[in-house]
């Protein structure tokens, strides 16, 4: 027996949870501190009501022989996947529903994805960028090359002559600088890929964010990208299913390599190492996308850039620079006083007692820069905000 010694080449411990680390050891030194985290992507408002009926009703009905469910539709139910459908021809995107694989979220399949392709393969990567896709990749020992996001090119790195790889992971809006590509920049991507017969792996997981309509919410709004591109997108911050686990990855059939189309070999890999999401939460998942569920969600989102608009006037009174904030939930500042990121982050736990994320845990490149997150309180967020105006 041998171990898959491609786990040791990752870094001891995931990001945050080293964070968490650092923050409980402050905690028990510090216990009357109140600490402010603004860290940590996770959602703080509950699930909405449409959701919340929609998931009792399911309950319900899983307590009677009539209406009780067992194993689902191997993709995920019809109804849910339909919905979607109907929600991405608001977006000009038609869709089949057995190009809809719902999933317990993005984060999940944007690794698992990669079973369907050979270990061979080169991944491009932008830097700074989610660990998770960087992570996944060494766990199979994939060579990796990265495209480097800078203050210059706005984070949004686009391909030249010298990029060269067979699978492109993209976000947008991008976890963690909060950059969104345009429809242009995007189409060079495609274009790219499409030369070279690659394969884009487009993370949409905060598309709900994006307020811009001159701005795309997913990459199968650019010409070409049915032939190049999968989507990933998670209910988890469209409608607060951190905890709740939801998403949905889209496979166009027309995506083809190898004389293979990659939706037939997504299929048998899901059914053969998946099981489905259960009917309540896909049941509540699919009044996200009715009028009622979609009119809740737009005000949750309000409610987290209103927070994101606060932290983007305060940076701009400091004299802070910061991209993202408008169409994203986060805020990727530059450190002030040549702070290093991690600097900066315990000068904020120690002397305004605000968590927020290093940007050098995202790449190298994320070094001196550091992210906010907008999903929090509101009155936490602006009290908050008053204590770096003090210390900074």
């Amino acid at each position: 027996m041998r171990i898959n010694t491609n786990y040791l080449q990752l870094q001891d411990s995931y990001l945050f949870s080293f964070i968490a680390q650092r923050v409980s050891e402050f905690k028990q030194q510090h216990p009357q501190k109140n600490i402010i985290r603004l860290g940590i992507g996770d959602v703080t408002l509950p699930l909405v009501p449409a959701v919340v009926e929609a998931m009792h009703k399911a309950v319900s009905e899983m307590g009677s022989a009539d209406t009780f469910k067992g194993y689902g539709e191997e993709q995920g139910y019809g109804f849910l996947r339909e919905a979607i459908c109907d929600y991405y021809a608001g977006k000009g995107v038609l869709l089949d529903k057995n190009e809809v694989f719902i999933s317990d979220g993005a984060k999940s399949d944007l690794g698992n994805i990669l079973d369907i392709f050979d270990v061979n393969n080169t991944v491009v990567i932008p830097d700074p960028v989610y660990p998770v896709y960087v992570d996944t990749n060494i766990m199979t020992g994939r060579k990796i090359n990265f495209v480097n996001g800078s203050v210059e090119n706005s984070f949004l790195p686009l391909p030249d002559e010298n990029t060269e790889g067979d699978i492109v992971y993209l976000c947008s809006p991008n976890n963690p600088t909060g950059a969104v590509y345009t429809k242009e920049q995007l189409q060079l991507w495609v274009d790219w890929a499409l030369e070279r017969q690659a394969v884009i792996l487009f993370d949409s997981a905060y598309e709900v964010f994006v307020q811009d309509p001159n701005l795309p919410t997913s990459i199968f709004q650019i010409p070409g990208a049915k032939q190049c591109a999968i989507e990933f997108c998670s209910l988890s911050k469209t409608a607060g299913f951190t905890g709740t686990r939801c998403g949905y990855t889209v496979i166009p059939q027309a995506l083809v390599r190898d004389s293979v189309p990659l939706n037939k070999l997504w299929l048998r890999r899901q059914t053969t190492k998946f099981n489905g999401v259960s009917y309540i939460v896909q049941r509540g998942a699919e009044a996200i996308f009715t009028e009622t569920g979609l009119r809740q969600i737009k005000e949750q989102i309000q409610y987290y850039l209103g927070n994101a608009r606060l932290m983007a006037d305060t940076l701009t009174e400091l004299g802070i620079w910061f991209t993202g904030g408008k169409n994203s939930p986060y805020l990727w500042l530059k450190c002030p006083n040549n702070m290093s990121s991690w600097e900066f982050f315990d000068f904020l736990l120690t002397q305004g007692n605000i968590v927020g994320t290093p940007g050098a845990g995202f790449g190298a490149n994320g070094e001196g820069f550091f992210r906010l997150s907008a999903f929090g309180n509101q009155d936490n967020v602006a009290e908050a905000m008053e204590r770096m105006k003090k210390i900074l």
